[in-house]
């Protein structure tokens, strides 16, 4: 597998509130061990309210600028190649706004705040998120604003790659293996095998009339699966990456919140099927359930089917 990838900028969206400010501790640390610049945007909303997240709405290009200008004195920053850009025309829709900058601008990730109450949690992991994986190949990481207070050398050490034996999905684990190399951080896969309750309904009669043969069958998947990942490993044995694997038998996303936790991951990385639609992306997906239930990282690697 390549670890090879090429990340020179990043696109981070502001909209003036400290909420979604929490994502530049993170935004510095990636820059520099990345070597890559920096785009600050802010898009002026049609109709916009008077307050978000309850704090002023910029809602005038000067007013704008001035606050994105005050971002890039940040001490955090200092040292890093920082550019920003005020979207005057007005918009009614933000996020696709954003969307549409990112091919415009040349970027290559874009990092957003991934939480907060609800509203703000559908507008920005449910919207902008959703129609920029579903628009392109663009990675996105939500960054939950808890995260955004760790101190910036404690960023990105442990990579947690989920997998599932489909092979479009070991390019996420291509891509954090390129994104490792360059943070210096070790990473774990893990592979969820489902418990007879949350089985499919193919397997769950089997289960209920031969549960002997079920249990037999189950440990069998185990068995491939560590087998499917070491696999994976060895792939990687000639890099000076840590990579350390485990199959667990739990519902997926109860798998990957489990595994992050005693692993003590800053970062989860997702395969995401942006390009089949953002219903394919939202719903019935286990990133929201993850993104609800954890402070850590999310990076949204999209699958297409041309690398």
């Amino acid at each position: 597998m390549s670890d090879n990838i090429l990340i020179k900028h990043l696109l981070v969206p502001l909209d003036g509130s400290l909420l979604a400010e929490s994502v530049l501790p993170s935004v510095a640390y990636l820059a520099r061990k990345m070597n890559t610049s920096v785009m600050l945007i802010h898009i002026i909303e049609k109709d916009a309210p008077e307050k978000v997240h309850g704090q002023r709405h910029l809602k005038l290009p000067k007013q704008a600028e001035k606050y994105l200008e005050s971002i890039t004195s940040l001490d955090i920053f200092k040292g890093i190649s920082l550019e920003i850009h005020v979207h005057k025309e007005m918009v009614k829709d933000v996020p696709k706004s954003i969307a549409d900058h990112i091919k415009e601008l040349n970027q290559d990730i874009v990092i957003l705040c991934a939480h907060g109450n609800v509203r703000l949690q559908g507008m920005l992991f449910g919207s902008v998120a959703q129609q920029v994986i579903s628009r392109g190949k663009t990675p996105v990481l939500l960054i939950n604003p808890a995260a955004g207070k760790l101190s910036i050398e404690n960023h990105f050490k442990n990579f947690l790659i989920p997998l599932d034996g489909n092979h479009d999905h070991e390019y996420a684990l291509s891509y954090a293996s390129g994104l490792a190399k360059l943070c210096e951080a070790s990473m774990h896969l893990v592979m969820a095998i489902p418990n007879f309750g949350t089985m499919s309904g193919e397997v769950s009669p089997a289960n209920r009339f031969l549960p002997a043969t079920t249990a037999k069958m189950m440990d069998m998947l185990v068995t491939d699966a560590k087998e499917y990942l070491e696999t994976l490993q060895e792939n990687f044995k000639e890099t000076n990456l840590n990579i350390t694997i485990s199959a667990s038998r739990k519902d997926p996303a109860e798998a990957i919140l489990a595994t992050a936790e005693q692993n003590n991951s800053d970062l989860i990385v997702l395969a995401t099927h942006g390009t089949k639609g953002a219903e394919a992306f939202w719903e019935g997906s286990i990133t929201p359930k993850i993104s609800r239930a954890s402070k850590v990282p999310l990076l949204l690697v999209p699958v297409y089917k041309k690398f």
